[in-house]
């Protein structure tokens, strides 16, 4: 079984090995298959695949079906509507269930919009994270946020845009006003954009309704030094608290932010408090 990389938007971005795979498989499963048919077109591939939906509802039923295909003897290739399957796409059920009857599972890289944007934003690479899509509902998306308001990576989100000024508001609110970010709209596609500023800034630029995929790259929390004071710690505690981290979650995130066990930033709190 491959995992199939395809491109974010400009179809002249596949690779060869993927045209090879497309002409060769026995099956295709393809996220959509209309986008499929669409992109082998575009490439002027021929196939002579069986054709298969698999999408997010129906990839664990289908996913045993496809293993013991793969344990047959077939080419399953899969392919999703862009960049790499299994990344915030279907792909994981299927690659257990081939583990589970050892069926050897190969990947043909591709393009990926995590990388792309994180590549093009300008924001440190070194060391991030990726955190795919943000909860749809706001409770949960503000919860989501508030745990990672300490976070020092780099980190990266998708959006759909119709959520995309609420996500970027709510961002601006957990992470600071002036955090900065950038939003990548429509990734290698003829109307790409790449937005820089802050997160109250993008918020306010996507209030007024945007269209296209997006990637949002969100700089890391600002790092205090291993020598930081008791103030210090005890300041960035009440930071993120007053973000609305709870008080144990926000003790637990700057010690892991500074290097030091939990007990010192806890007496530093517990010390602001018996002065105040």
């Amino acid at each position: 079984m491959v995992l199939a990389g395809t491109p974010v938007g400009n179809p002249a971005d596949a690779s060869v090995r993927l045209c090879e795979l497309i002409a060769e498989a026995d099956i295709i499963a393809a996220e959509d298959t209309r986008r499929f048919r669409r992109l082998a077109s575009d490439l002027g591939v021929s196939y002579t695949a069986n054709v298969v939906s698999f999408y997010e509802s129906v990839e664990r039923e289908k996913a045993s079906e496809l293993a013991q295909a793969a344990a047959d003897g077939a080419l399953v290739v899969l392919l999703t509507d862009a960049g790499m399957p299994s990344i915030s796409d279907p792909g994981y059920r299927l690659v257990v269930a081939c583990h589970e009857l050892d069926v050897t599972v190969t990947v043909a890289p591709g393009p990926s919009a995590v990388t792309a944007a994180l590549a093009v934003s300008g924001l440190p690479s070194d060391r991030f994270c990726f955190e795919g899509f943000p909860p749809r509902k706001a409770g949960e998306r503000t919860r989501r946020f508030a745990e990672l308001a300490a976070e020092p990576r780099t980190t990266v989100f998708f959006e759909a845009p119709h959520r995309a000024a609420a996500s970027l508001a709510a961002m601006a609110e957990s992470f600071g006003a002036d955090r900065d970010a950038v939003v990548c709209r429509e990734l290698t596609k003829t109307y790409e954009e790449i937005r820089r500023g802050q997160l109250a800034e993008l918020a306010e630029w996507a209030a007024d309704g945007i269209r296209g995929e997006l990637s949002i790259v969100v700089a890391g929390a600002p790092v205090l030094s291993v020598d930081a004071s008791p103030d210090q710690l005890n300041d960035r505690v009440q930071q993120l608290i007053g973000d609305g981290v709870d008080k144990k979650a926000a003790i637990v995130a700057v010690a892991r932010e500074v290097g030091v066990p939990k007990r010192e930033v806890y007496d530093a709190v517990l010390a602001a408090g018996r002065t105040t």
